[in-house]
């Protein structure tokens, strides 16, 4: 039956493990596809224009965002920019794929602003406040005051928990991933992203109504 496609937009505060979860969920489900970015900051050794990023200049940046081209974006780093393009989204969307998008809760409040229900909100939380500081902590590559500014930032995401639909716990990573690919297989059934009129009507011919 033909449908259109669902926009998994995933949220969580940073160590939670959302990106974990969802590379497990596409290794599953190979026809799920992660939205592409766009940036203003250069390529890194090994990334791939078009597959990590679509890399943009700043004044290329500036004008998809005041012509409405961008879903939501973020300032990174003082003077990065970052944004999810809207048309490839849309059109994905329109032709029945289904989209993941990883972003923060601010970004996701956008893109339910634009988009509606065709944009699935899901949030991931960690089992405990500890063992989120644990996991911050754990990293070599970050120093305490990252590190706080992480937990920080946790606080307020964790605040805005009532913007989503779902929350998954991740506190076993196999049931977190069974539980996100849930979320989808039952999105992909509901009845307004299914173009089920003719099915049904078919049906009634079929029993005489």
């Amino acid at each position: 039956m033909p449908r259109q496609g669902v926009l998994l937009v995933v949220s969580g505060p940073s160590g939670v493990g959302k990106g974990t979860v969802i590379a497990r969920m596409l290794a599953r489900l190979p026809d799920v596809s992660r939205s592409v970015s766009c940036t203003t900051r250069p390529p890194r050794p090994g990334e791939v224009a078009g597959r990590d990023y679509h890399f943009v200049s700043t004044d290329e940046f500036r004008r998809m965002r005041e012509a409405g081209e961008l879903l939501e974006w973020a300032v990174v780093h003082q003077d990065l920019l970052y944004g999810t393009p809207r048309r490839p989204v849309e059109e994905a969307l329109a032709t029945g794929q289904d989209i993941i998008l990883e972003i923060d809760y601010q970004g996701a409040r956008s893109v339910r602003q634009i988009l509606g229900e065709r944009a699935v909100l899901v949030f991931i939380a960690p089992p405990s406040w500890g063992a989120l500081v644990e996991r911050l902590q754990g990293r070599s590559t970050e120093d305490a005051e990252a590190t706080s500014k992480r937990l920080a930032s946790a606080i307020h995401e964790l605040a805005h928990v009532e913007a989503f639909e779902y929350l998954i716990i991740n506190d076993d990573l196999d049931a977190a991933v069974d539980n996100l690919q849930g979320v989808l297989l039952a999105e992909r059934q509901r009845l307004t992203r299914l173009q089920w009129r003719p099915f049904v009507e078919d049906l009634l011919r079929e029993a005489g109504q």
